[in-house]
């Protein structure tokens, strides 16, 4: 019998909801056996393809998918320079699609491969928007009514929608919002959702870096009375030492950060116990792998997992998600923003949804597939994104 070898490396370039997906398909040598994984950077799709096709695949052509761990660790270092969100999205659509192909190998879903269940379902979380507190409150009753327990909450978006009327001449265009303005409703909002809602609904609220790091600690500080299950992003990578100064002034759960492109860089917050919650995403670490170890590091300081999981997460992204949750000690809970139509037709075998809690199915590898078909009815946009053109009112350019 021939070794099991990889023979081919496919991209799939795909947008059937609208944001710009990225799999990767691993072919082996056995007829009928292929893994597909999530490489999706959505802001630079384009840069991750030409990583995967132009330098993974001559790499790893003729190689035994088998060796999961060799792979990972050969592909991080042949480039030298490493631990960019390019290079892990474009080894983590490799490394997905191995564990895929390792639990068709062995008959097995991918989460029996990881130790087995420690839960029958992944608790989820849904986001919540308004234009005020009302209609904020209506859209949270709405979820709450389809069983939803934890329930994230915004006015407006990141950073809300005050219309700012005090630009410069000449401001450049941009996606402005006013942090001040912004700063001063939340403790508001989350006010008004307790007095109507009570304490039994878990609620969060992601600050998406768009705070000073004083002002991210004086809002963690308000909106400790109202008992949060976490607030998220409230600093950006860059100035993770406020963190300390955010716990030595209140208890509000901390959630972070989808943001870091490797588990090390979360090792300060973990082990000094900084954060509640790591908020990865997957692809950016790098895929199962480096997820797993990183996962298994914060359970032992007591820590627990909320992987990204937005719209711009391929459902192959929120399958290896899940599989990850359902074996993992201390999972705390799932972000998901459902899938829309035709995503479930794109992407056969999507995880199910019921009563607030996501569902694994039991068939071998993750579970799911992608109709290439189907797929290519639905090409990327062309350009760059504009949702990332942020600024405050005086036109400066900020974080997103």
């Amino acid at each position: 019998m021939s070794p099991l070898t990889i023979t081919d490396i496919r991209t799939i370039l795909t947008a059937p909801a609208g944001s710009r997906l990225i799999v990767v398909k691993v072919i082996t040598s056995e007829p009928g056996l292929y893994g597909v994984g999530c490489a999706t950077f959505t802001q630079r799709h384009l840069a991750v393809k030409v990583a995967v096709d132009e330098y993974l695949k001559p790499l790893l052509v003729g190689r035994d998918p088998q060796r999961i761990e060799d792979i990972w660790q050969t592909s991080w270092v042949n480039s030298y320079w490493r631990n960019g969100p390019v290079l892990n999205n474009a080894i983590s659509g490799v490394d997905i699609a191995l564990w895929d192909i390792k639990g068709k190998l062995a008959g097995m879903p991918v989460y029996q491969l990881l130790g087995g269940k420690c839960r029958e379902a992944a608790a989820i979380y849904r986001h919540a928007d308004g234009r005020d507190e009302k209609e904020l409150e209506e859209n949270v009753r709405r979820y709450m009514e389809e069983g939803y327990h934890y329930i994230r909450c915004q006015i407006g978006g990141y950073g809300g929608r005050t219309p700012i009327t005090r630009k410069p001449e000449g401001a450049l265009p941009g996606a402005y919002f006013d942090p001040v303005a912004y700063a001063h409703a939340i403790p508001r909002m989350f006010e008004y959702l307790r007095s109507q809602l009570g304490d039994e609904i878990e609620l969060l609220h992601d600050v998406h870096e768009r705070l000073e790091p004083i002002h991210a600690v004086r809002l963690a500080k308000e909106l400790e009375r109202f008992r949060l299950f976490f607030l998220e992003d409230p600093l950006p990578p860059e100035q993770s030492e406020w963190f300390r100064i955010i716990r030595q002034q209140c208890a509000t759960p901390i959630a972070m950060g989808e943001l870091f492109n490797h588990p090390l860089e979360w090792i300060p917050l973990v082990t000094n116990r900084l954060i509640d919650f790591v908020r990865a995403h997957i692809s950016q670490l790098g895929g199962i792998t480096p997820a797993k170890k990183m996962a298994t590091m914060a359970e032992l300081h007591g820590i627990r997992t909320a992987w990204h999981g937005p719209g711009d997460v391929s459902p192959v992204g929120h399958a290896a998600n899940l599989h990850l949750d359902v074996s993992s000690q201390n999972f705390g809970v799932q972000e998901w923003s459902g899938f829309p139509d035709p995503l479930p037709e794109v992407f056969p075998g999507c995880p199910q949804v019921r009563n607030g809690y996501m569902y694994p199915n039991d068939q071998p590898g993750l579970g799911i597939d992608i109709n290439e078909k189907l797929a290519a009815k639905y090409p990327c946009p062309d350009g760059p994104p504009t949702w990332t053109l942020t600024r405050t009112p005086d036109g400066t350019p900020v974080r997103p």
